[in-house]
């Protein structure tokens, strides 16, 4: 592994995790042996396994042990790896409002080179300007309080500064044209969002399709989902589902071949991008 290989707090574990799997199954252990050594349950393996925890050095360490691992300078570089995994991403000074589900979407989502994504109800969030955002949220929020929502905001509107970032990552949004129909806000709000999603289609690593009205039924009927493709080879492509108060995380090949099977069918019956461009400067007229 190599510790200066691109990837935020979030993949690393899941790289980290990858190998100690790896590790385990090649030296024929249980993961209820493996949690014995580290003084945990099969579970806590496979969560360290699946990287969706962070890391403690002397479990590490003892895995390490155990699984025969005796080279120096290779224990030296993975313990590097993990003490970046145990990074707190910049999403933590928002952790008040956000759910830990949706902690892990984030650091997948800063360290994606690819995001993909269908939406049917809403603008796709890298994409939403300030305060159609605040609409949007204040929607399923209508509870909390002015400075909670204003923490959600700031964080939606932090979330996009990476399509502007050197290395930013290609985005591929196919919105269906309810999305862009459906008023939240004022009428100027909404006139506001249509010209920022035409500002951000001219960006090189932004792509936006409408999937129009008049083509009825389509392949991705099942709802929104985004697919995340990473540049570390490690990593298999994610898909993520947004529900109500949780989320799940999709990586099984076979799970995730069926999303991007999905997801080409849809970006083909979608308008091109040009005549999205089309359809989005007519409902900026109000036509």
């Amino acid at each position: 592994m190599d510790p200066g290989q691109p990837g935020g707090p979030t993949v690393l574990r899941i790289v980290i995790g990858t190998q100690l799997r790896r590790w385990r199954e090649a030296n024929g252990i249980s993961r209820e042996a493996a949690g014995d050594v580290i003084r945990a349950s099969h579970a806590k393996i496979s969560r360290l396994e699946l990287g969706r925890v962070g890391f403690k050095v002397r479990d590490i360490v003892d895995l390490l042990d155990l699984y025969g691992i005796n080279d120096e300078s290779e224990r030296a570089e993975f313990l590097q790896l993990v003490e970046q995994a145990n990074a707190r991403g910049w999403w933590h000074q928002h952790a008040p409002v956000l759910p830990a589900w949706f902690e892990m979407y984030l650091g997948l989502e800063q360290s994606a080179r690819v995001i993909r994504t269908y939406q049917v109800q809403f603008v796709p969030g890298l994409l939403q300007t300030e305060d159609y955002a605040r609409n949007v949220i204040l929607v399923g929020h209508q509870a909390e309080s002015a400075d909670e929502i204003d923490r959600r905001v700031n964080l939606r509107m932090t979330r996009q500064k990476m399509l502007h970032e050197p290395g930013a990552p290609q985005l591929w949004a196919v919105i269906d044209e309810a999305a862009l129909s459906r008023p939240f806000g004022a009428p100027h709000v909404m006139k506001a969002q249509l010209e920022h999603l035409l500002e951000m289609s001219e960006l090189p690593n932004v792509t936006v399709q409408v999937l129009p009205f008049r083509l009825g039924s389509h392949a991705a009927a099942g709802g929104p989902f985004t697919i995340l493709r990473f540049a570390e080879p490690d990593l298999p492509d994610i898909v993520y589902l947004e529900q109500l108060n949780s989320a799940v995380y999709l990586d099984k090949r076979n799970e995730v071949e069926d999303y991007l099977a999905v997801m080409e069918r849809v970006s083909v019956q979608a308008e091109t991008p040009a005549r999205s461009t089309a359809i989005l400067k007519r409902l900026c007229a109000g036509d």
